[in-house]
């Protein structure tokens, strides 16, 4: 397939994905803006009530969407193919019915609004910039050769943790709606709690945000996490919503040419080679245009309370 075929069928595949999350946030929110789900039931009808564990909270709405992820893909002539290992990239690989040379990698990133940040997410990654992305015909770790794929993706949500104290990890609730037939109480470790219906129980998450965007427009010049090769994500929301990361101004093929030799490629400082990870030294040494780096709206301190970015 030509770039300009791939181009088209990227930026069809862009249009049809971001009106279908528009739709989410009702699928998986109560009225209130509460998440509609409340926790684990076991066949005694005993709830038990979820951590807000970012990795728990993250696969639990990964099961819940699916369903929904899956018709999608269905209604618009795609097939999905699943991660076969939890480590591998991406979550999913989107091929198309009519032309199996068409593939797209769709992660699902869910981050929460800092309190501490007005304006701003606990940030996530968005994927590894190692073996498959240096090599793009690499197998190593992901689903397909990175070079396959006509198009990276985000799919993101955005939600607010509620306060701890409406919580309660080892709590068990009964639920009088359900209460027929038998009930069988839990170990007493548990604190064990009545409420009339469901919708009584406090959720981990609530105030959904879904967004889509290709990942290079969300991405950052530093590493997501410390010991691992991740590339790191902006936090700032509106710049998330608005697909302004910093390489926005300057594009895909500077941000894949920036984390292909991130940390590898050197440059003098000192009477020293020092390894290159910030997109200002990288430019420097490409002879690049350092105007068109996107700042970045960053988690500061500013005159003794949080710089703000609003949403």
């Amino acid at each position: 397939m030509n770039k300009k075929d791939r181009l088209s069928e990227k930026m069809e595949f862009a249009e049809v994905l971001t009106e279908f999350v528009k739709g989410l946030g009702q699928y998986v929110s109560a009225e209130d803006g509460q998440w509609t789900v409340k926790g684990f039931i076991d066949i005694f009808k005993n709830v038990y009530t979820i951590s807000s564990d970012t990795k728990i909270v993250s696969k639990i709405l990964e099961i819940h969407l699916f369903p929904m992820i899956l018709k999608f893909a269905e209604e618009h002539g795609y097939s999905i193919v699943l991660a076969e290992h939890q480590n591998w990239y991406p979550d999913l690989t989107f091929v198309k019915q009519a032309n199996q040379d068409v593939k797209f990698a769709v992660d699902l990133k869910t981050t929460y609004r800092d309190p501490a940040f007005p304006g701003h997410v606990n940030g996530f990654t968005l994927g590894s910039h190692g073996a498959y992305f240096k090599n793009r015909s690499s197998e190593k770790n992901i689903q397909f050769p990175y070079a396959e794929y006509s198009g990276h993706f985000c799919l993101g949500i955005i939600y607010t943790r509620n306060e701890a104290k409406d919580l309660n990890e080892t709590e068990v609730i009964h639920v009088k709606e359900l209460e027929d037939g038998e009930i069988r109480v839990p170990p007493s470790r548990y604190s064990v709690t009545s409420v009339e219906s469901l919708r009584s129980i406090a959720s981990v998450v609530r105030g959904f945000q879904f967004f889509v965007c290709e990942k290079w427009c969300l991405a950052s010049d530093k590493q997501g996490s410390g010991n691992t090769a991740n590339i790191g994500s902006i936090t700032c929301i509106q710049d998330i919503l608005d697909g302004n990361g910093v390489f926005a101004r300057l594009g895909e093929e500077w941000f894949d040419e920036y984390w292909m030799n991130y940390g590898v490629t050197t440059r003098m400082k000192k009477g020293k080679a020092i390894p290159i990870r910030s997109l200002k030294d990288f430019l420097d040494f490409k002879r690049g245009d350092k105007s068109l780096i996107t700042p970045m709206n960053t988690k500061k301190k500013v005159k003794g309370r949080e710089k703000q970015c609003e949403s």
